[in-house]
């Protein structure tokens, strides 16, 4: 089954900022150790929606999975903020049952197309 939605957070459409202080330290060679780490922390989380469930994975020597099927989620939110918008990129909080989300990741790529995804796993169910 292929997923409908398979992605792992961005480095500067997520957070500019950060990036552009991490490439100013470059010359002090702090930059380079700091994108290399921040670059293979993205890389290993990745969030996918399928027609059974959310998935994220996080992690390179310890692993993190966190799962919730599609038939317990009450409610789900993808969060834009106004740089968010500009680079196409939102945050993506599920909740199951209380005031916490039970999954939250940032730096999501094309929000439009995971609230798609979702939206129609949610109606197949």
């Amino acid at each position: 089954m292929t997923p409908a939605y398979r992605e792992s957070p961005t480095m500067f459409a997520d957070e500019p900022g950060r990036f552009i202080l991490a490439c100013l330290l470059i010359p002090v060679v702090i930059g380079v150790i700091w994108l290399v780490y921040w670059y293979v922390m993205n890389k290993s989380t990745v969030v996918t929606v399928d027609d059974e469930r959310i998935t994220l994975r996080k992690g390179v020597l310890s692993k993190q999975n966190i799962e919730v099927e599609m038939s317990s989620i009450r409610t789900v939110k993808v969060d834009q903020s106004f740089v968010d918008r500009i680079f196409n990129c939102g945050i993506l909080r599920v909740y199951t049952a209380g005031d916490k989300p039970d999954l939250q990741q940032g730096g999501l790529p094309d929000p439009e197309r995971l609230r798609t995804a979702l939206r129609t796993a949610r109606d197949t169910k």
